[in-house]
C-alpha cells in the first residue's frame, strides 16, 4: 500500500500524527472492504479556495465542500509493484476545522471520518439516497469504532 500525502494548504499544521492516522484508516477500510493493500492513493490537503476551484470544475457546484474523491478504475490503471491506483481523496482543511468545531470534536477525528468517508466513495459507494446512505455511513461508523477514533 502506498499513501501519497501532499498539504498544499497553509492555514493549518498537519503533522506526523495526521498522516499515521489517515494510514490507519486508510488500512482499516480497505480490510472492512476485504481488499488487498496493493493499492496507491493519493490525499491531498487544501484550503477552502482550492476545493471550491475543484468542486466547481469537476461536479459543476460553485462552492467549498469538506472532501472530494476521484475515483480511478482499477482495471485499467496500473503502476510498477502491481500497485493497483485506486484514487485521490482531496480534504479543505479549513472546513474540516469549522466542522470539527460544530461537531464538538477533533480536527484529527474529523480528517478520519473524511478520510473514510472518501475511501468508500473509491469503492463505489455513495449517498444519493436513504438506503445507500445508510450502507456508506454504517461502513464508515465500522471504521470509526473499530480504530476506537470517538468525538476527542
Amino acid at each position: 500500500m502506498e499513501i501519497i500525502i501532499d498539504n498544499v494548504q497553509d492555514k493549518y499544521q498537519i503533522d506526523e500524527s495526521i498522516n499515521d492516522l489517515i494510514e490507519k484508516v486508510i488500512l482499516e477500510c480497505l480490510i472492512l472492504e476485504n481488499k488487498g493493500t496493493d493499492y496507491e492513493i493519493s490525499v491531498s490537503f487544501v484550503d477552502d479556495e482550492n476545493i471550491r476551484e475543484l468542486n466547481r470544475d469537476y461536479r459543476g457546484v460553485d462552492r467549498a465542500t469538506d472532501v472530494l474523491s476521484f475515483p480511478l478504475d482499477e482495471d485499467e490503471f496500473q503502476i510498477p509493484e502491481d500497485n493497483i491506483l485506486l484514487g485521490d481523496i482531496v480534504i479543505s482543511v479549513e472546513t474540516a476545522k469549522r466542522q470539527s468545531e460544530e461537531y464538538g470534536h477533533s480536527l484529527e477525528r474529523e480528517i478520519a471520518y473524511l478520510t473514510a468517508h472518501s475511501m468508500f466513495h473509491l469503492f463505489g459507494y455513495d449517498h444519493m439516497d436513504e438506503k445507500d446512505k445508510k450502507i456508506m455511513r454504517d461502513k464508515e461508523k465500522n471504521v470509526m469504532k473499530s480504530l476506537g477514533i470517538f468525538k476527542k
